[in-house]
């Protein structure tokens, strides 16, 4: 036999005994099921059963008004509220007179800056496409109709203010570079024609207000939620005055108008403090004076009447705002208005000075536009919005608490709960920012939680929040990221004391910021969670500072750490939800807009595919017109229909 042929003779039984070595081939991984309906794809996400959508319908159809300020005359008003699938804008003539629609758009109003010339009746209306975030400023009329764009329709364009007597807009702008926010003016007249750059920046800035004469603007530059300048800027000239109340400290400084005359500057600020109150500087002589005295809690908002004689301010109490109106003449507080608990997202006075127009919202108001007359305090409601059919009266009030962390501090917290003695499953609601607040708003899909579903709703400020004082906010940068984590699982120590609250059933639910949060709490404590649901979520820190808009970079590298840096890198790697999904247990949903610049879509990707890997449960949705959230009904509705399911199978056992 020749050797080629006793080679083939033996091959069979040595063929045999490799195939039995080796080891098993493992099979392919089976195709991901997508279905898309319309600009909405999801994994996983079943049907949404018909009794569920009904009874889901009356929910989510509860809608609010917002204010946007008085027309040039002072006697209607313009909001917004949503009549179809997005915010509109819409006019407002007489106390709950009817609401007459000026926009027909299918991506939505981000905002409106009313023109205060009667010769130029209308309005900048702020408008971005597909979530993009990529805003642009285009002129309407009174009566609404076709708008005109005046923006180059791509870059980032907002924050715009008109001067006193309506003739010039001044506005920021990345147009130059993609990265930093430039400050625009242009002609009121001839909106069209060339627009000015009258300061070129680095950064994020924004104009706030224009002197009364019109010949400088209030820009503010934002570093961070503890760090922010106030400048002076005289067109041709350039920054003329910092305005700054304790040189050499990181004084945030959040709003600012200039006072009569315009020889002063009111402004918000902590001036390196623990709380934000309300300060005056006099420009000549550059004295600064807090107004405000010593003031636990922040001061927030501020707008002034058309004279400039008399400030209006919100005081952020607990989460719930007070009303303070400062009389400059006779530099004081006058008597608060009286208004329920509430919080107060706009306010405008009326050109004549003697009204004050806000926005209220907060526990069983859905929010609503009233008016408040200055020379009696009497008020009065403009708008009252639908609740689909529900009665408020029967709305869960919601309860503010506070429970003990993990080195001793209280972590001030609201809950909501439905009647009966319990034990109820607990949906845990952890806001975003994390330099921001969760605060007694109405929320339709609380709402349901606790009325259909029999769940408690708990949303707490951990530490990083604002509203608590400038050391809290800070309590959570760089390398302490974790301690804001601990917080939620002190918060799972608390339920577990709780008799009428079930510790073996609790979900957590975040979004940005807050969707890092939920992973991570899935996996630092996942036998105490029992569901995930995780929108718009950091996923990685280093991928997310790579990847997330240039113009946001710095802002987030201040919170979060500098990934450029080796040794904040290591440690950014080893806290992301990707590196610990060995970790997680429970069952994960998680909703992301396609067009989000904040938190790309890669954020979602790679964490579905790591946690899929693992072989864990993962419902995937996203959007393909939504950015940073989902902003149109339509997306919203099956967001919510698919987040109601989920918990529903994780804590009920689908029912």
């Amino acid at each position: 036999m020749s050797n080629k042929s006793c080679y083939k003779a033996n091959m069979g039984p040595i063929l045999i005994l490799l195939l039995l070595a080796a080891p098993p081939v493992a099979p392919s991984p089976a195709p991901v099921p997508r279905v898309t309906k319309g600009t909405i794809t999801t994994e996983f996400v079943p049907d949404v059963p018909a009794p569920l959508a009904e009874k889901l319908e009356r929910y989510l159809n509860v809608r609010r008004a917002d204010l946007v300020g008085w027309d040039h005359a002072g006697s209607g008003l313009f909001i917004t509220t949503r009549f179809g699938n997005v915010n509109e804008l819409h006019r407002v003539d007489r106390p709950l007179g009817m609401r007459r629609q000026l926009t027909f758009v299918a991506e939505g109003i981000d905002g409106f800056a009313p023109s205060p010339d009667p010769a130029r009746p209308g309005g900048l209306v702020v408008m971005d496409t597909g979530g993009s975030e990529n805003a642009q400023l285009l002129w309407i009329s009174k009566n609404g109709g076709e708008m005109t764009l005046l923006t180059d329709g791509t870059s980032r364009n907002g924050a715009p203010v008109w001067s006193k007597d309506g003739k010039r807009v001044a506005y920021h702008s990345t147009r130059r570079n993609s990265k930093d926010f430039d400050i625009y003016t242009f002609d009121a007249a001839e909106p069209q024609k060339a627009h000015t750059m009258i300061y070129e920046a680095s950064g994020q800035w924004s104009p706030l207000d224009w002197s009364p004469a019109g010949d400088a603007v209030l820009v503010l530059h934002e570093i961070s939620e503890t760090k922010t300048e106030l400048h002076v800027l005289t067109p041709g000239k350039g920054l003329t005055a910092q305005i700054d109340p304790k040189p050499g400290s990181d004084a945030a400084i959040n709003t600012a108008v200039f006072g009569p005359g315009g020889t002063s500057v009111f402004y918000i600020s902590d001036a390196g403090g623990e709380y934000r109150g309300l300060w005056q500087r006099d420009l000549k002589s550059g004295k600064d004076t807090l107004l405000s005295g010593d003031v636990k809690w922040d001061f927030e908002s501020l707008v002034a009447s058309p004279d400039r004689k008399l400030l209006a301010v919100t005081v952020n109490e607990h989460g719930w705002s007070r009303l303070e109106l400062y009389d400059v003449g006779g530099k004081k507080f006058r008597a608060d208005p009286k208004l329920p608990p509430a919080i107060i997202n706009g306010l405008d006075f009326s050109r004549d000075g003697k009204r004050l127009a806000l926005s209220i919202e907060g526990g069983r108001n859905v929010g609503d536009i009233h008016v408040i007359e200055l020379s009696n305090g009497k008020i009065e409601r403009w708008t009252e919005s639908e609740v689909g059919g529900l009665d408020p009266v029967k709305f869960h009030e919601v309860a503010r608490t506070e429970y003990p962390t993990f080195d001793g501090k209280k972590i001030p917290a609201f809950v909501m709960k439905p009647s009966g003695s319990g034990p109820f499953p607990v949906v845990v609601s952890i806001h975003g920012g994390p330099e921001a607040q969760a605060r007694p708003y109405f929320s339709s899909f609380y709402e349901y939680i606790v009325s259909e579903l029999g769940y408690a709703v708990i949303i707490p400020n951990v530490r990083g929040s604002t509203g608590y004082g400038r050391t809290y906010t800070l309590l959570d940068n760089g390398e302490k990221r974790e301690d804001s984590v601990k917080d939620i699982g002190a918060l799972f120590d608390w339920i577990a004391t709780q008799p009428d609250l079930d510790k073996s059933k609790v979900a957590v639910y975040g979004g940005s910021y807050g969707g890092f949060m939920v992973l991570a709490t899935g996996a630092m404590y996942p036998d105490k969670v029992s569901a995930i649901v995780d929108v718009v979520g950091i996923s990685n820190f280093v991928t997310f500072l790579e990847s997330t808009k240039e113009y946001r970079r710095d802002l987030r590298r201040v919170e979060y750490g500098d990934e450029r840096i080796p040794a904040m890198r290591t440690f950014l790697q080893k806290i992301s939800p990707t590196e610990n999904v060995a970790k997680i247990r429970a069952p994960l949903f998680v909703v992301q807009g396609a067009n989000d610049p904040r938190v790309p879509v890669t954020e979602a990707e790679q964490m579905v595919r790591s946690v899929r890997k693992t072989g864990k449960e993962v419902w995937y949705m996203v959007a393909s017109d939504e950015g940073h959230g989902f902003q149109k009904k339509g997306n919203r509705d099956a967001f919510v229909a698919a987040t109601v399911m989920f918990l529903q199978k994780a804590l009920s056992g689908g029912k």
